[in-house]
């Protein structure tokens, strides 16, 4: 096999991706599916899977609360049932969280971004192991952020959870290792999208200055000076599931354009 044939993703791969129907989830999603894989998407938005369905025929979209350990079990009777097994789980389902000071965050808020953003991947890698035990290609893809590296102060909640995620993920592939299975995390860094739109809003309202003020200063924080889109993390995750990465495991990988501080 040549080194550019080793770059394309091995064929066929059955692929689940937690909040699948929209993002960076959806841009996911689309690009394991122009890779040849089987995927299968939960969201908790009706809207977006019926969306996600009309768009991408062929595959398969659950309604699932990642917050609710019963609705995540019946993910994965789901993935038995129509796909036979696992290969990649996509652990990829969170929340923005609250943007206050540590004083202003209520114990509802906090306890909320923990459940979804980390107890939902304890919970999904709970149920995906044995299946991915059972693949010649098993690898378990945490998405986490670039605050998983970074401090980010009026964001404790999220920045909290996305460090727990990286350790989550260093223990997952030592522990996992010896069964074949690779562990990575992808720490994107500050992606273009609604979701971001969002969050320079939030700041720029609590520290009353202009959103577009605000935008640039998040922009100044970068070595490249430009935000990265759902495309480049998805190419990366493509790569960690090719035959070129089959010795890559452990790695918290950035995708950021190198963000310097948050």
């Amino acid at each position: 096999m040549s080194v550019l044939q080793r770059l394309q993703p091995y064929p066929g791969l059955r692929v689940l991706i937690s909040g699948g129907a929209a993002g960076i989830g959806e841009v996911l999603a689309a690009a394991y599916l122009e890779a040849g894989a089987k995927v299968h998407v939960c969201d908790v938005s009706e809207p977006a899977l019926a969306a996600f369905r009309d768009k991408y025929s062929g595959t398969v979209a659950t309604r699932a609360d990642v917050s609710d350990a019963a609705q995540i079990e019946a993910v994965f009777q789901v993935q038995r049932e129509q796909f036979g097994g696992l290969d990649v789980l996509v652990n990829n389902a969170g929340i923005a969280g609250p943007t206050g000071g540590i004083d202003a965050i209520s114990d509802a808020e906090w306890q909320a971004t923990i459940n979804i953003n980390l107890t939902a991947q304890y919970r999904f890698a709970h149920h995906a192991v044995p299946m991915l035990k059972e693949s010649s290609h098993g690898h378990l893809l945490h998405i986490a952020s670039v605050a998983g590296r970074l401090g980010y102060a009026w964001r404790t909640p999220y920045a909290a959870t996305k460090w727990a995620i990286v350790g989550l993920m260093k223990s997952l592939a030592s522990e996992l290792g010896e069964s074949d299975i690779r562990v990575n995390a992808l720490l994107p860094g500050i992606v273009e999208g609604p979701r971001m739109d969002g969050v320079i809003r939030a700041r720029a309202e609590q520290v009353g200055v202009p959103e577009a003020e605000m935008r640039q200063e998040y922009l100044n924080k970068i070595s490249l000076k430009r935000m990265v889109t759902a495309e480049d993390v998805a190419a990366m995750a493509l790569f960690l599931c090719s035959p070129a990465a089959r010795n890559v495991t452990g790695q918290a990988i950035s995708v950021d354009g190198n963000v310097e501080y948050l």
